[in-house]
């Protein structure tokens, strides 16, 4: 059903991710995958999903002016919140072991945004999940 009312646009997922690519092939959806380079640093002002949400649109910015129009660009950024703060991905071994201990028998929350945009609008959506993650031993 999804698929038939899309027919007469063309998908286009901004997104390296094999899981955002599996989602779109799970759900059937014909797609093409633009990916940009983007530096995705966000203002440090900026909490939960303020930040996915910028970095969402961020990564849309960067196809401005490029879209013809029977494209949809969708764009997406997902973060983990935690004591107020986003945790970013581990650098190496010992640092995702430390983030892996401070998620220990506590609830963080999951947040993504997807950027829906076309060459003449732009629509924003994001989600929040609750997590609790049981005590872990080292």
């Amino acid at each position: 059903m999804l698929k038939e009312k899309l027919k007469k646009y063309k998908l286009i997922l901004a997104s390296g991710s094999p899981r955002r690519q599996q989602f779109f092939k799970d759900l059937d959806l014909d797609f093409e995958i633009r990916l940009k380079v983007i530096e995705e640093i966000f203002p440090p002002e900026l909490k939960a999903e303020e930040i996915t949400n910028y970095l969402a649109e961020l990564k849309a910015s960067a196809f401005e002016g490029e879209l013809q129009p029977n494209e949809i660009l969708i764009t997406s950024d997902t973060i983990v919140w935690h004591n107020n703060c986003p945790l970013g991905k581990p650098k190496d071994h010992q640092d995702a072991f430390e983030i892996l201990k401070s998620l220990s028998n506590a609830t963080h929350e999951v947040i993504t945004s997807v950027c829906f945009k076309t060459n003449s609008s732009s629509n924003l959506i994001y989600e929040t999940t609750k997590v609790t993650i049981n005590t872990l031993s080292d």
